[in-house]
């Protein structure tokens, strides 16, 4: 009897994916050693040509969620190794959290739970903590990709203003969403919301940073639901220490979690959630079943329906 196929994977992974696996395949831990038919990534494990030369039976990559930055792609290329990804299926799952985490800063939901459950809270007072407004608020959005463009969507319902910035400009999502193509630096000053839903790469790397903040508003929020590291985190300490934005609203951070001591963690104006953009039921399921298909494609020999290179 043929042996399975042995898969590198960071384990563990969820139910749903050794469901859909169906036994097929041998599941070994990241630091396993010998041969290797493919390697799945769960959470960000960090690939690089290195390891990858170090099974040189590699079939393919197949990647849990739709950004690789963890994966160098280019080295994989290279190798003949074909990388797959999920596009497109967390793009509302993402976009709804963006605007949960807008809604949350702005009114100062998380806040406000924890001074209502604590001993404080003993009569109400009107003058107190008193948020920012999204209706009818500007809002600016870093790359007006799939999930950009499902976050402009929600802004219409609140009848937001839609500034936003690009690569290159997107001419369809200026008709369709009413939004306002603009310079990096006056989305900055002009934003009340400056949501930030581009990829991490070399360029991206630290998009915001002390420059970047000081442009902002002293009214404003920033909303980071790409990756932690297009923010200087250091940087955005410093701003919302001395209170020259209004708040923070993270769903990733650099690293990720963050040190426990990290003087971010301490601050009342910033909320960070642990990388929940796709986080629902449906969505992470969804993830699982692309994910797999690619895994088993890759490992017949087949193309992967959804391959990034």
């Amino acid at each position: 009897m043929p042996s399975l196929p042995r898969v590198l994977a960071d384990l563990p992974v969820s139910p749903v994916v050794i469901d859909l696996l169906g036994g097929r395949v041998e599941l070994v831990p990241w630091n396993s050693s010998g041969s290797i038919d493919a390697i799945y990534t769960y959470g960000h494990p960090i690939v690089d040509g290195a390891m990858m030369d170090r099974f040189p039976g590699l079939k393919v990559i197949s990647n849990f969620g739709v950004g690789v930055d963890h994966i160098d792609v280019k080295a994989a290329t290279a190798r003949g190794i074909p990388v797959g990804n999920t596009p497109g299926v967390l793009d509302g799952a993402t976009a709804d959290l963006a605007f949960a985490l807008i809604l949350a800063a702005g009114r100062r939901v998380v806040e406000g739970d924890r001074y209502a459950r604590g001993p404080n809270f003993t009569r109400y007072d009107p003058s107190y903590m008193l948020g920012r407004e999204v209706h009818s608020s500007t809002l600016g959005i870093f790359g007006m990709g799939r999930i950009g463009r499902q976050v402009a969507m929600r802004a219409g319902g609140f009848g937001m203003k839609v500034l936003y910035h690009n690569r290159t400009r997107n001419d369809e999502a200026e008709v369709a969403l009413k939004a306002t193509y603009t310079t990096k630096e006056h989305l900055l000053a002009a934003a009340d919301y400056v949501v930030l839903t581009i990829p991490l790469t070399n360029e991206t790397r630290g998009f915001i940073g002390r420059a970047e903040l000081a442009r902002m508003k002293p009214t404003a929020t920033l909303v980071n639901v790409a990756r932690g590291a297009v923010v200087d985190k250091d940087a955005l300490t410093e701003a919302l220490t001395a209170k020259r934005i209004f708040a923070a609203a993270l769903d990733v951070t650099d690293p990720e979690p963050l040190p426990r001591d990290h003087p971010l963690l301490k601050l009342e104006d910033v909320i960070i959630t642990p990388h929940l953009g796709s986080a629902t039921e449906e969505t992470r399921r969804r993830m699982a079943e692309m994910s797999i298909v690619n895994l088993f494609a890759g490992l017949e020999g087949k193309e992967l329906p959804f391959r990034v290179n």
